[in-house]
């Protein structure tokens, strides 16, 4: 019998725990990593070394594999439509990645099959900012370039027209939307195969800090069960307008009106789908590689009551290993997920899971854990 080659884009932690998801199918991955010690790169045994962006490079790496996928969404969107030209099954495709490359063509789109979002519109300079501003209820305005932004880059949040420059040095279109007065940030996360099957997971709640997801709730504590729902309806209806195959991400505000709105979508494996490794039946990575593949999905639904996920961030303390004494002694049941990669101030680095019957008891050993583990929590 021979087992499918699977040929992954990118060779960060997204790559790395896909394909740890892949092992036990007996599916045999093949990366295009940026360098060798690329998170994936450390632990995929066929790494090729290149650059995403060349053409060539891409379809020398295609040959031998049985379908594309990703762990980002920066391949460019004319060089997917050639390896689709030349034979190569990419999932999810170009037509239905862009949405994800490009935030502009994003909001087009969701507006047209009338998924609500938040007041927007393209803008050409500082004083079109101050123009969609005043259209509204003036500022602050959130500014977006319309491709590359992720983590909080990209994005800034502007209160006049001085302030509204920096966006357009970078050469890109910028995208202006209002600034949401939310309750909270919560994702909907969903799985969808070639022949249209697909699964939601539970919402999830997203702590941001710094612009970056710092803690993850599953499922969402307090939401209402039709406002989750028709989020997860929602979730499962842009994947099929959009011809989604894989793991798709839809992050979301929960407004105080009590309206959930569309903020970003991701089409691959996301932070907010982390908790799924320890605390779902299937995990999101495990639920990408069987879409891919058109397998038949997993069972996505919760093990515990609740899981918490909170991510490892780089501190002063680069030597986390250590730290493991401490944490797995005090909390049997955590779960530790370490990326290899080099610790820098403010990195993401690895995750922590928790879970449990008890929210408050979940979260406090999924915090302490993760800070123990940066430094930050001595004892």
């Amino acid at each position: 019998m021979t087992f499918p080659v699977v040929g992954m884009v990118g060779g960060g932690q997204l790559a790395r725990m896909t394909h740890e998801a892949g092992i036990p199918l007996g599916i045999r991955f093949k990366l295009l990593s940026d360098t060798p010690q690329d998170s994936a790169a450390q632990v995929v045994s066929d790494v090729v070394v290149g650059d995403y962006r060349d053409l060539e490079t891409l379809r020398a790496f295609a040959r031998g594999c049985d379908v594309i996928t990703f762990d980002h969404e920066h391949v460019p969107t004319e060089h997917l439509r050639a390896l689709e030209a030349d034979g190569i099954p990419v999932r999810p495709g170009p037509d239905a990645l862009v949405h994800a490359q490009d935030k502009g063509v994003m909001r087009a789109k969701l507006d047209a099959i009338g998924v609500p979002c938040p007041r927007h519109r393209i803008v050409s300079d500082p004083q079109d900012v101050v123009a969609f501003a005043a259209e509204g209820d003036g500022f602050p305005v959130v500014l977006k370039t319309v491709r590359g932004g992720y983590d909080g880059k990209g994005v800034w949040v502007v209160d006049s027209v001085e302030e509204a420059a920096d966006p357009f040095k970078a050469g890109v279109p910028v995208l202006a939307e209002e600034k949401v007065d939310f309750l909270r940030e919560l994702a909907a996360n969903v799985v969808r195969s070639p022949h249209g099957q697909a699964v939601a997971y539970p919402v999830v709640e997203s702590r941001q800090v710094n612009g970056v997801c710092d803690t993850v709730i599953a499922p969402a504590p307090g939401l209402d069960q039709g406002l989750a729902l028709r989020a997860e309806e929602m979730a499962l209806n842009i994947a099929k307008e959009l011809g989604v195959v894989g793991h798709l991400a839809v992050e979301l505000f929960q407004t105080r009106d009590g309206r959930i709105l569309v903020n970003e979508l991701a089409m691959r494996p996301h932070n907010s789908g982390h908790w799924s490794m320890d605390g779902a039946v299937t995990s999101q990575f495990a639920n990408h590689v069987r879409a891919v593949l058109d397998l038949p999905l997993g069972d996505p639904r919760p093990r515990a009551e609740w899981t918490v996920m909170v991510n490892v961030l780089g501190g002063d303390y680069p030597d986390m290993y250590s730290a493991y004494l401490h944490c797995m002694a005090r909390d049997p049941q955590l779960k530790i997920h370490m990326y290899g990669k080099d610790v820098k101030p403010g990195r993401k680095v690895g995750h922590v899971n928790t879970y449990g019957d008890d929210l408050d008891d979940v979260l406090e050993r999924a915090r302490h854990a993760a800070g123990y583990l940066r430094g930050t929590i001595t004892e």
